[in-house]
């Protein structure tokens, strides 16, 4: 195997880590944008993710900028 191909290889298995996150976070009721991005830099993570169990209620949102801003000030 040449370098090119485990380089191409690599992207698409971090490619195919973050949909499939975002994908089960979805699923879980989690925040897809936090497992989106474990899963795309350490695809392995989803592996945690499938452990977790699924969040009852609401899903969690992160706040905006605006109330970032209210709450340190």
């Amino acid at each position: 195997m040449d370098t090119v191909t485990l380089i191409v290889l690599i992207g698409l298995v971090c490619i195919v880590g973050g949909i499939l996150g975002a994908f089960l976070a979805g699923l879980k009721n989690r925040d897809y944008s936090f497992w989106a991005a474990w899963g795309f830099v350490f695809p392995p993570s989803i592996l945690l993710l499938l452990l977790l169990p699924k969040v009852v209620g609401p899903r969690p949102r992160r706040p905006t900028l605006d109330e970032e801003d209210r709450m340190h000030f």
